[in-house]
Order: C-alpha cells, then structure tokens, then sequence
C-alpha cells in the first residue's frame, strides 16, 4: 500500500484472528516495544490496527456470536524480500525448495555483519530483547541487500540484572531453537546466538537446515 500523506510505500501484514501474544503480552504492548526500536538492521514498525467485532463463529455443531479480533501491522516496505527467498528461492510455507538468485560474497558479508550488528542492539538494551525466532524467513532485504530483522511474535523481555528464564511452553522454528531452550524452557542472549550460527552457516553453504517437508537435528547439518 502507499501512505496516502507522505505517499511512502509501506507492506500491511493482516495477523491471523485472535492471534495469541506470547507470555501474557498484550497486542499493543508488544507493538508499543517494536515501534520504539530504531536501528538500520531492525525492520521498522510504522503503524499498526487492532479491532474487535462480534462475529457469528460455530463452536460444537452450532453457531455462537463470538468477539473476534482483526490487527494489522504497517512496515516499512523491502523490497528484495525474505533471506530464505534469497538464499533458497521458497516463501515460508513452500513444500519445494529450489536455488535462489545469485549471492555474491560481498553482498552475503554484508548480510551477516547486518544481522550481528542489529542483534548486538537488541541484546544490549537498557531492556535487553532477545528475539527467540531468528531464521531465514525472519530477515528482510531492503533495496541495498541491507538485512532487516523482522517478525517479534516471540521476543522475550528481559528485567534488569536478569540474564535468563525458563519456560514450560516450548514454541518456535526446528532446527533453529537452541537446545536448552528446545529440551528444557531455557530462554537467555545464547538462544539467539545459537540460532546466528545456524544462520550464518545457511548463508555462506546455501545449504538449508530445516527444508519446509524435513526436520533435522541441526547437529546432523552441522555435521555436514
């Protein structure tokens, strides 16, 4: 769509209906954080929608008047598309996966440093932010090949002097979840770092760690 105003491109994503906030986050809370970050490898957040309507649902054979929540999220606009489409030429959700464009060196460099520098931001600030879903679907390119880390659905916030936190409800991508955090709730900075790693090595083999019908351990991709 385009900002009626100031006629600035931006890209709308419609959330799915009563779309579950992760660990008692409200909708505007979470947005509320994503808004305030401001870095060049951090996708910025514009804007944002969220209403409630009563809708008729069915629930146990019959039809129930139930209220239904709709929310949209205004982004800056990036036009070069996800990491994965990139680097494998699928979308998130695509069953097949096929060799993506042309990545030179220089240019997978430059993603990499991108993405270190805008997770070192996130992890060192006031209120550290540890992100909890890095993978390649989650990194956007803008015009200049310069990667965007995108997607906080699952980012956890850290109190002051704390540096870890358990939870019992498991959720994220295979083969990007770090194993204390996969086996045992474990949520600290090195979850996402493990997931960097996983990354890293994505974008200099092109070689994919989890394919859309497959999920390996990553020890076995590492191994490879």
């Amino acid at each position: 769509g385009t900002v009626p105003e100031g006629g600035k491109v931006i890209a709308v994503k419609k959330l799915q209906e009563n779309a579950p906030i992760l660990a008692g986050k409200t909708f505007n809370t979470v947005v509320q954080n994503v808004m305030a970050l401001k870095h060049i490898n951090i996708v910025e957040l514009i804007g944002f929608c969220s209403e409630a309507q009563k809708k008729l649902v069915q629930f146990n054979g019959r039809y129930i008047q139930a209220d239904i929540t709709e929310s949209l999220l205004c982004y800056e606009y990036l036009p070069n598309g996800s990491l994965n489409q990139n680097l494998f030429g699928t979308k998130e959700g695509d069953s097949v996966s096929s060799p993506g464009p042309c990545i030179d060196w220089g240019t997978r460099f430059k993603i990499i440093n991108g993405i270190c520098q805008g997770l070192c931001f996130l992890h060192n600030l006031d209120i550290p932010l540890i992100h909890m879903n890095l993978k390649p679907e989650n990194i956007l390119l803008d015009e200049n090949m310069i990667p965007k880390i995108a997607d906080f659905a699952m980012s956890r916030v850290f109190g002051e002097q704390q540096t870890r936190l358990c939870t019992q409800k498991v959720v994220g991508s295979y083969g990007y979840m770090a194993p204390e955090y996969l086996y045992r709730g474990e949520i600290s900075a090195q979850s996402d770092i493990y997931s960097l790693g996983l990354l890293i090595i994505e974008i200099t083999t092109r070689e994919q760690n989890c394919p859309a019908d497959n999920q390996p351990s990553a020890r076995k991709f590492i191994e490879k």
